[in-house]
């Protein structure tokens, strides 16, 4: 089928925004529903994470992504494991999303970005600023509250804090 020069040429765009999510934050949840905003869809990339000793299981993770967007038809949550360029591709996916927090995350993730263009070419990354109202989140701080009987109900949506407070419940 051959397109005239009037015709418009329309292309889905899919981003993937990766992390261990370990808790999925409001924080990360910002940045996915801007994201969301801004593309076709969106893929939260949940890793392995080899690396390091999680509170919930991959499985876990990717359900709870899954339910704190739910709202959002054009997100959804998948397992992944390896280099993030080689998901995107396999996805057909043509962007990386990163949030960033602060100026130490900017040089850790332009550093990353620079890595993946060098790797995948074809694939851009954008960086969405976090939003201000959630800019001191991070999953770790929350974990260590959580641990400690702290509340992190405003760190967290609610199926998360659910979850979590059902993890914290376990341990002690």
């Amino acid at each position: 089928m051959s397109r005239s020069a009037n015709t418009p040429v329309t292309a889905v765009v899919t981003a993937v925004y990766s992390g261990t999510f370990d808790p999925l934050t409001l924080g990360h949840e910002d940045a996915i529903r801007r994201a969301a905003q801004m593309f076709d869809q969106v893929i939260i990339a949940v890793a392995v994470a080899h690396h390091k000793k999680t509170v919930f299981s991959l499985d876990e993770r990717v359900a709870l992504a899954q339910a704190a967007l739910a709202d959002c038809p054009n997100v959804k949550a998948l397992p992944f494991d390896g280099l993030i360029v080689e998901f995107v591709r396999a996805q057909n996916a043509q962007v990386i999303v990163r949030g960033l927090r602060s100026v130490t995350d900017y040089d850790y993730e332009t550093q990353m970005s620079g890595m993946n263009r060098h790797l995948a070419p074809e694939i851009d990354t954008v960086f969405l600023h976090t939003s201000a109202h959630v800019q001191h989140i991070s999953s770790t701080l929350v974990r260590e509250i959580a641990k400690l009987g702290g509340d992190v109900s405003g760190l967290v949506s609610a199926p998360v804090l659910n979850a979590l407070q059902a993890k914290v419940a376990t341990k002690h």
